[in-house]
Formats: structure tokens, C-alpha cells, sequence
């Protein structure tokens, strides 16, 4: 039997580093792990046990995605959630982009501000009103690896699909997305970007 040669096509990957700067507060809500629990139990139909006290602060805390003490992130998955979905206002497939850039990582840290509390009055099912005490970033900024095929996109394609993700898309609770207003950004370039990539490379310095 005759062996024949197959000869697969290289890939051509590159890796590029954009800086997304926040146009309005980053609403963090993590599904925490006594959330999953309740939900687990109501799957299982447990016997349900009297509601505790509310800790206000233990409910913030655990809305937010910890790197380590002090350190907070966000899901590179959100970003690029963000940017595939923006491919409907440009003329790009979301199917094919979704394959053509990814980013490394869990989670990705967020600098600036430090977090805060905000009380939120949410309606829950049969429109009942509930507080959620979420963190919020005021002032934020994040630096974003992106590794992607250069036979499928370009880097101003990457540049412009988070730019338009971060106008129409957003991340986090209450985006635009989800007809709300928070969690945009924007595409740092010029020397706003060279201004906070050096700001984060001094922070992870002075961590070494």
C-alpha cells in the first residue's frame, strides 16, 4: 500500500497584548459556593432549612473573583464572551472568531480603584424584591492576552472587535448587553496604553 504524504498547513499564531480601560464601574457578581449549594439542593429537593441572618459583607465579598489576598480578577472567558458577541455588529462570524483568538488564563487581574460595596434592589421570581450587595470597581483597567490565528484575523481586527465589544457588549452585571450600562471599556492605544502597561508592570515588580 502506497504511503502518501500529507502536508498540513502551519498556523500561523501570534500573540498580541491589548490594555482595556474601563468607561464605566465593573459589576462583579461571582456564583458563590453557598448559591450553588442552595441550587443543588433545591435539584435534589433537600429539606429546606430556615434562611440565616444576612452578612452584608460576607455576600460582597464573595461576589468578587479573588486572585489572592487583596488581589482581585475577572473570567478571561468574560472577555472573550464580550468580543465574540460584538462579531454581530461588525461583518465577522461569531462561529469562526470564536476559534480564531484566545485568551490564556482564568481569571485576568483587575487594576485601579480598589472594590467597593453596592446595595441593589433586584426582583426575584413572582417579581418579589431582594437586596444583592455586589462589588463594584469605580476606575478600572485590565491587560488582556490574546493569542490568535494571523491567517483568520489581524491585530486591528482584535483591536477593533474589544473596542466595539467594550461599547456594545461590556461585562459583568448589568452591561450593555443586558440593556444596562455598566461594564464598558474601551481599547487603550497610543500613550494611554504605554502609560498603563508601564503602571502594570511597576505593580508586578514591586510584588516580585
Amino acid at each position: 500500500m502506497a504511503v502518501t504524504n500529507i502536508v498540513i498547513p502551519i498556523i500561523e499564531t501570534k500573540v498580541m497584548s491589548i490594555v482595556l480601560v474601563g468607561d464605566s464601574p465593573l459589576i462583579c457578581h461571582r456564583f458563590s459556593e453557598k448559591a450553588q449549594k442552595q441550587m443543588l439542593d433545591k435539584q435534589n429537593k433537600s429539606a429546606m432549612q430556615a434562611r440565616p441572618l444576612r452578612d452584608r459583607e460576607a455576600e460582597y465579598m464573595e461576589s468578587l473573583y479573588h486572585i489572592s489576598d487583596g488581589v482581585y480578577g475577572f473570567p478571561a472567558s468574560g472577555f472573550k464572551g464580550a468580543a465574540v458577541s460584538a462579531c454581530r455588529f461588525l461583518d465577522l462570524k461569531m462561529t469562526e472568531a470564536r476559534g480564531a483568538f484566545h485568551i490564556p488564563g482564568d481569571l485576568l487581574e483587575i487594576f485601579g480603584d480598589p472594590p467597593r460595596m453596592r446595595e441593589d434592589i433586584v426582583r426575584l421570581s413572582m417579581n418579589k424584591p431582594d437586596f444583592r450587595y455586589r462589588g463594584e470597581f469605580p476606575k478600572w483597567f485590565v491587560e488582556v492576552p490574546v493569542r490568535f490565528n494571523a491567517g483568520a484575523l489581524s491585530e486591528s481586527q482584535i483591536v477593533n472587535l474589544f473596542n466595539v465589544a467594550g461599547f456594545g457588549v461590556g461585562i459583568g452585571e448589568w452591561r450593555p448587553e443586558k440593556d444596562g450600562r455598566y461594564g464598558m471599556f474601551h481599547v487603550a492605544t497610543g500613550e494611554e496604553h504605554i502609560g498603563l502597561a508601564e503602571g502594570i508592570s511597576a505593580i508586578r515588580a514591586a510584588r516580585a
